[in-house]
């Protein structure tokens, strides 16, 4: 049986800089309606890691403060989509988000990161749009055979210098 699923909305606000697109929640995320809630996804920890934070045990509300504090927001690159469990190898049927309402909702975005291959799907469109975008490596527990890797990349892209409180002249 094909099930469409339809993603969560935009976790954004006028003080965003930085979007991390990943490609649809996973079953658990989306039957709580929190991004990134399976546990076997590394999403906390690269973010944490990058901010200097450790969100081990952190309610969600709390993590999105943190989130937002540091002016980086959460959104997918498909609003629907047909997909038996959680693979984002087994997605079909996509539909993408609008991303031109990000202009109005977040219109300090200077950086949107890609979580993974699926999500960098997006990318043409964004470009279109006049965004800068980063492919990071995937934040899936499927990737953990470079961890140090991921570490890097997530770092560099989230770190403070990548936003205009922090960035250098």
């Amino acid at each position: 049986m094909r099930v469409r699923k339809s993603g969560l909305p935009p976790v954004v606000d006028e003080n965003t800089e930085i979007l991390i697109l990943g490609t649809l929640p996973s079953e658990t995320s989306l039957a709580i309606g929190q991004y990134y809630a399976n546990p076997s996804n590394d999403f906390w920890i690269l973010v944490g890691a990058a901010l200097s934070q450790t969100f081990e045990g952190w309610l969600y509300e709390a993590k999105m403060e943190v989130l937002k504090g540091s002016r980086i927001g959460l959104w997918d690159a498909y609003c629907s989509c047909v997909r038996p469990g959680s693979m984002d190898k087994d997605i079909s049927e996509k539909e993408p988000n609008d991303f031109s309402i990000l202009k109005k909702l977040a219109p300090n975005i200077g950086l949107i990161c890609f979580n993974g291959q699926g999500a960098a799907e997006a990318k043409k469109s964004l470009v279109l749009l006049g965004y800068q975008t980063r492919l990071l490596p995937s934040s899936s527990g499927a990737n953990r055979k470079d961890q140090e890797g991921r570490l890097i990349c997530w770092k560099a892209a989230l770190g403070s210098d990548q936003r205009s409180g922090g960035r250098r002249s």
